[in-house]
Order: C-alpha cells, then sequence, then structure tokens
C-alpha cells in the first residue's frame, strides 16, 4: 500500500467508528487502525523529502490525495 492509500483507508476507518453508535470495541478498533494507517501515512510523505519532482508518481499521488493542483 502506498502513503496515499494508507492516507485514505485512515480517513475511512475514522469515517467507521464516527458511524458506530456507542464507544464500544468496535469502535477503539476502527481508531486504532486508522492511528496505524495514519502513522504509516506519515512515514512514507517523510520519506519523500528528498523527491519532490513533479514527474514522480508517489509525488504526484500525494499532491492528488491532499488536494493540490499540480502545476
Amino acid at each position: 500500500m502506498t502513503g496515499p492509500g494508507h492516507f485514505a483507508e485512515a480517513e475511512r476507518l475514522l469515517a467507521e467508528a464516527v458511524a458506530e453508535p456507542g464507544s464500544g470495541e468496535l469502535v477503539k478498533y476502527f481508531v486504532a487502525a486508522a492511528q496505524v494507517h495514519a502513522t504509516l501515512a506519515l512515514a512514507a510523505a517523510t520519506a519523500l523529502q528528498d523527491i519532490g519532482s513533479i514527474h514522480d508518481l508517489e509525488y504526484q499521488a500525494w499532491r492528488k490525495t491532499a488536494g493540490t493542483v499540480t502545476p
């Protein structure tokens, strides 16, 4: 899974947690899983600091995930 994929999965899992009634074990699972994916997304984004080329596919995927327009 790519960094943007982890980011999207974290967002999806948080939406599941919000949609789940109550504050039971399932909500805790969704939140914990979202934290793991968010951490992996952050690690992937940090690793890209040296790349930054607008022609790099991973860089473009991050721009798309962040909702920014490619120049």
